[in-house]
């Protein structure tokens, strides 16, 4: 073999060096989800959303809940049995309400016992699927966070309730119809996730208290940023548990170790149907 040749061997080796490290920590991170799934008897789901540096030039890229998200999730809940338990396992700074929306529904109405896990932090959209959840699991560190509605304007991104501040603030013959529109739609978009958070609440805790929770994490209180502590949700009724399975946090290892992750989804699952064993029970 020439010099030449040994060269474009070597190069075509290093090239796919990148893929057959995603794909052993694919194979890595799937086996500690079955491993996770063996030890809990349920099916475990995980949206996992991290700053990635991707390629030659180490661009960061930044994930959120998306359209995809929740195909992928909605999927994995359809194939499992109504009696077996579902662990989502979520690390997310949020993202778009309807996606976030349509993952918690589903996780609402799966009839066995749902678990959302945190290891770190799920905020915004991620909280909201949290709060869906029958159980949530959280480091004694890790955080959720506001869910009240952050709109477009300008060309950037402005809470609703901040808005509705500023236009109520103002003679109305002062304020712009471009503004007085914005007005509008913050007031039904602040309604309608009030609206919605207390439906999935009011099943776990008084309709009162739920009533407020729900006014709390939608109106504004707190920058929608705010870290809200094991300590906050636990004053605020939304019970929470620290028994967080050690197998996760070796799962969370497994997506740290990966770099230039482009083609990674932010969702994983064993592709396979989860249904009662034969001689098992609900």
């Amino acid at each position: 073999m020439g010099g030449l040749d040994l060269l474009f061997l070597l190069i075509f080796l290093m090239s796919l060096q990148p893929v057959i490290q995603r794909k052993m920590l694919q194979n890595a991170r799937l086996n500690k989800i079955r491993e996770i799934e063996r030890k809990r008897g349920s099916r475990v789901i995980t949206l996992i959303h991290r700053q990635e540096t991707v390629g030659f030039f180490g661009l960061p890229i930044s994930r959120f809940i998306d359209i995809e998200d929740s195909e992928a999730i909605l999927r994995a809940i359809h194939m499992t049995d109504d009696n077996v338990p579902i662990d989502l396992i979520i690390h997310t700074p949020g993202g778009l309400v309807l996606a976030a929306g349509q993952i918690a529904r589903a996780l609402k109405r799966h009839k066995a016992k749902t678990t959302v896990i945190v290891p770190h932090y799920a905020m915004s959209g991620g909280t909201l699927i949290a709060l869906a959840a029958d159980e949530i699991l959280m480091n004694p560190d890790a955080v959720l966070g506001p869910v009240d509605p952050q709109l477009g304007f300008a060309n950037s991104v402005v809470p609703a309730a901040s808005v509705l501040k500023v236009v109520e603030s103002k003679p109305p013959d002062k304020v712009e119809d471009r503004t007085l529109i914005l007005a509008d739609v913050s007031r039904k978009a602040i309604k309608q996730m009030e609206s919605f958070v207390l439906s999935l609440l009011k099943d776990k805790m008084e309709e009162e208290r739920a009533r407020k929770v729900a006014k709390d994490l939608t109106s504004g209180k707190w920058t929608h940023d705010y870290p809200l502590t094991v300590e906050d949700l636990t004053s605020m009724g939304i019970k929470v548990s620290l028994d967080v399975p050690k197998e996760v946090y070796e799962l969370m290892e497994l997506y740290r170790a990966e770099q230039g992750a482009l083609r990674r989804p932010s969702v994983e699952f064993v592709p396979t149907y989860h249904g009662l064993q034969k001689g098992e029970s609900g």
